[in-house]
């Protein structure tokens, strides 16, 4: 059975990624109760997201602002994988190899293959894997006991809102500055994102 799409709100604050559906219910209590399989996992996901930044920062050099955006983004990106690093080396956990991200590699299938196409939708899909962080990880900070943790994570939630109104700015740039198809094909890929979420179903996990 498919899960219904409630009606559409916005994430926080006044970022443009709008997701079409809260993560289940059941989400909170499983990453409370599997926390350190969730610390390792953000610590993961933090690393993936430096690269990314750099990555694209390697592609794309001609498109304005990337290039320096994407370079203080990798390094905020690295910081915070320190501070998630610091904290699993607390509760005496080790990071290990990366399994690999279901939800990630689902939303990228779904990147188009022609030059432009591909990099309009490398940085959307990057504003919806930072929406659904953002979404999660405020989740978190509601949810957590400790003081410091609550603040770590609404301080993270906070940084992950900047970074896809960032990607979503940087995918209109692509564009040409024409907002209006980048919106249409964002509705396209929060759809596409509603339905890979569902599919890989309740993880300990950041996604």
């Amino acid at each position: 059975m498919s899960r219904p799409t409630p009606e559409r709100r916005p994430l926080s604050g006044e970022g443009p990624v709008i997701l079409r559906v809260p993560s289940d219910p059941r989400w909170l209590p499983l990453a409370l109760e599997r926390f350190d399989e969730v610390l390792v996992d953000h610590a993961h996901c933090e690393k993936k997201a430096a690269a990314n930044a750099l990555s694209l920062l390697q592609v794309y050099p001609d498109l304005p602002g990337l290039p320096a955006q994407m370079a203080r983004l990798a390094r905020e990106e690295s910081a915070h994988l320190a501070r998630v690093l610091d904290l699993m080396a607390a509760r005496g956990l080790t990071l290990g190899r990366d399994a690999g991200d279901p939800y990630a590699q689902g939303l990228q299938k779904f990147v188009r293959t022609s030059a432009d196409g591909r990099r309009v939708d490398r940085l959307l899909v990057a504003a919806v894997i930072e929406a659904r962080s953002c979404e999660r990880l405020s989740l978190l900070a509601e949810g957590l006991e400790d003081p410091m943790l609550r603040r770590f994570y609404g301080e993270l939630a906070q940084s992950e809102d900047g970074h896809q109104s960032l990607f979503f700015r940087l995918a209109v740039t692509a564009a040409g500055g024409d907002e209006a198809p980048v919106r249409t094909r964002l509705d396209e890929l929060l759809v596409l994102e509603a339905e890979v979420l569902e599919r890989i179903g309740l993880r300990a996990a950041i996604h």
